[in-house]
């Protein structure tokens, strides 16, 4: 007998049906071994790919795949599958999603979803503002700041730019990239520069085989962008808007807010757009 499994694939930080970052949720992964978890979500090949599982201590157990590898935390798959929880039934508008960074609190106002981050850690880049800047193809003077590796469920390398314009001139170079841009996992960065006082501009790049990749809507980097300010002083609480994904032509819309007690909380909009079912065996 074949197996079925259903499917949904939804837009995280979407402000429109065809706006923001697709996840394929399967809405339950029971049976599915990890290698196989892998290979649908290179089938999918969407940034990431989500598999439902039972949990005793959460509401679900979620895997997170991107097209290569599983990912400990990530911001669109989290609260993509919480929307798609609540619409089958198996959870409201507030949910606890146990995935490998540990178990993280999602809730919704409507159909815009927020979590909460895990508490992040930091470690200094260990190259020179020079061969930085020569990695995003940028000028020295574009650099904004000393840049952070963040973690705050997974790591990443935020980079501080002086303006917006520096955001939409970045162009990563492929060798220099690798070679100053790069932790255990993989090459990636982070940029983002501020655009008046409650508006901030990002855009997120990452190397998979030879190709430098651009995200449409990075929520983990969000979160870790919530722990660079407050690393660098900034006094909670807090908000922005990210706007992130014009260059990718999926533009997306993140609420970024720091409370009183320094959690941080991502958030966005998701849209459901398709659904339906995959048959093996």
């Amino acid at each position: 007998m074949s197996r079925n499994y259903r499917f949904r694939v939804v837009n995280v930080f979407a402000e429109s049906r065809l706006s923001g970052n697709p996840l394929a949720v399967i809405e339950d992964a029971t049976g599915l071994s990890e290698a196989e978890m892998q290979q649908l979500a290179l089938q999918f090949n969407l940034s990431e790919s989500t598999f439902v599982l039972p949990a005793t201590d959460a509401d679900a157990r979620v895997r997170i795949f991107t097209t290569t590898f599983e990912m400990p935390f990530a911001g669109h798959p989290t609260l993509g599958t919480a929307h798609v929880l609540r619409t089958l039934g198996r959870g409201g508008d507030t949910l606890r999603l146990h995935l490998n960074a540990g178990v993280i609190p999602v809730g919704a106002r409507g159909d815009v979803w927020t979590l909460t981050a895990n508490v992040p850690t930091h470690r200094a880049y260990e190259f020179t503002q020079a061969q930085l800047a020569q990695a995003l193809g940028l000028r020295d003077d574009d650099i904004a700041g000393a840049p952070l590796w963040m973690d705050a469920g997974v790591e990443q390398l935020i980079v501080p730019l002086a303006s917006t314009d520096a955001v939409a001139r970045a162009r990563p170079q492929s060798g220099a990239f690798v070679d100053h841009c790069s932790n255990a996992r993989e090459a990636q960065a982070y940029v983002y520069a501020f655009d008046g006082a409650t508006r901030v501009a990002s855009r997120y790049f990452w190397g998979q085989s030879g190709a430098i990749l651009e995200d449409p809507g990075t929520g983990s980097a969000c979160a870790n962008l919530g722990g660079y300010l407050l690393a660098n002083g900034a006094t909670a609480p807090f908000a922005f808007d990210v706007h992130q994904g014009a260059a990718t032509g999926r533009p997306c819309l993140l609420h970024l807010s720091v409370d009183a007690q320094q959690r941080i909380h991502v958030g966005g909009r998701v849209i459901e757009l398709m659904r339906g079912e995959l048959q093996l065996d």
